[in-house]
């Protein structure tokens, strides 16, 4: 019962919130990244944007203005990640807060000595614990050229990193996937790329993913 109820609210939401036929194809036409995917994973992939649209409330930081292409081009990104998940997997967040360009957070420590430390940090993205996600848009629009770097992705993987209870590299994995297999695939491609900067080569994604 619980899942027919599921898929007649989905499908109410497609009806009622469906994305724009033009918009959605002059969005795939800014973002390389999409044009590898089939014809069902695009109609997958607008599927689970629409209700990503419909279900979060993005809200704009100093005086800044979000029109629809740029909301669109935000949550075509986000679903990315979850295109053979599923929209249940963004739903213990609600809020995408978007400054015009990086924002500065306080921060503040207290070491072993009992001394507390402030300063500020200038971020580009950042992802709260069951809160909110806050992107800066000029790395929006940065992103989704297939280079490496994508602020959108970035943020959504520690999302879906969190699940697990604490953002430590290690999400949820799929019913039958075995933990070791993940952990040895998981190793070797980090290894790879530390080996890559370490030859001074260019990455196939960018080099920050070594130290986070």
């Amino acid at each position: 019962m619980f899942r027919v109820l599921h898929r007649l609210r989905e499908t109410r939401i497609l009806r009622q919130h469906r994305i724009d036929d033009g918009l959605w194809a002059a969005t795939l036409g800014l973002l390389p990244i999409l044009n590898g995917l089939s014809a069902t994973e695009s109609d997958r992939l607008r599927h689970l944007t629409t209700l990503f649209l419909a279900r979060k409330r993005f809200e704009p930081a100093l005086g800044m203005e979000l029109d629809p292409g740029m909301r669109l081009r935000i949550a075509v990104q986000a679903c990315l990640p979850i295109l053979y998940l599923g929209s249940e997997w963004y739903d213990d967040w609600r809020t995408v807060i978007v400054y015009p360009g990086e924002f500065i957070r306080p921060r503040s420590e207290v070491d072993a000595a009992g001394v507390m430390h402030e300063w500020s940090e200038v971020l580009r993205g950042e992802s709260w614990d069951r809160g909110p996600v806050v992107l800066s848009w000029s790395d929006v629009e940065a992103s989704g050229y297939g280079e490496g770097y994508n602020v959108v992705i970035h943020e959504m993987a520690h999302k879906l990193d969190g699940l697990n209870g604490q953002v430590d590299g290690f999400p949820p994995l799929h019913p039958g996937m075995p933990i070791p297999d993940w952990t040895q695939t998981f190793r070797s491609a980090f290894e790879a790329l530390e080996a890559t900067l370490a030859r001074n080569e260019v990455p196939a994604i960018d080099p920050y993913a070594a130290e986070s």
